[in-house]
């Protein structure tokens, strides 16, 4: 039914748990099998989860958000995933087009060609070849043609 292993006093004890009922258990320990009076059985109770209900508040005059970047005039270019820089294909003040290849990387051992998102200016490269970067690392800055 059940197999455990018990270190008792610096003693090992291989218990095997061969019957259980209400009123006794059958138990291998070690070879030898005994027949156990249970004067209690205790039931575990499994955990309920209780979360506080939600108030929404109304806001009488719109949020307004602006897309990441847009207030500065750039793009960054962040890690997928965490991985190894293998190649940086770019340098600073190079133009690059949408969907130019500007570097590759090897996460989860497989190596992963990183595209540029938009046209602009590489305004700076935060890494190079061997570095080990986390997911959302920043690689590249890009700017807005001038």
């Amino acid at each position: 039914m059940y197999q455990y292993q018990f270190v008792i006093n610096g003693n090992d004890y291989n218990v095997h748990l061969e019957k259980i009922t209400e009123e006794e258990a059958v138990v291998d320990v070690n070879g030898t099998e005994y027949t156990v009076n249970i004067e209690q059985l205790f039931k575990q109770k499994t955990p309920k989860l209780v979360r506080k209900s939600v108030v929404h508040e109304s806001i009488s005059r719109p949020r307004v958000t602006k897309a990441p970047g847009k207030e500065h005039g750039f793009k960054t270019i962040k890690a997928p995933l965490p991985g190894v820089i293998l190649e940086v294909n770019v340098k600073e003040g190079d133009l690059i087009k949408v969907g130019q290849f500007v570097l590759k990387m090897e996460a989860m051992k497989m190596e992963n060609d990183i595209q540029t998102p938009t046209d602009g200016k590489v305004l700076e490269v935060y890494i190079k070849p061997g570095d080990s970067v986390l997911e959302g690392a920043q690689l590249l800055k890009i700017g807005q043609e001038a």
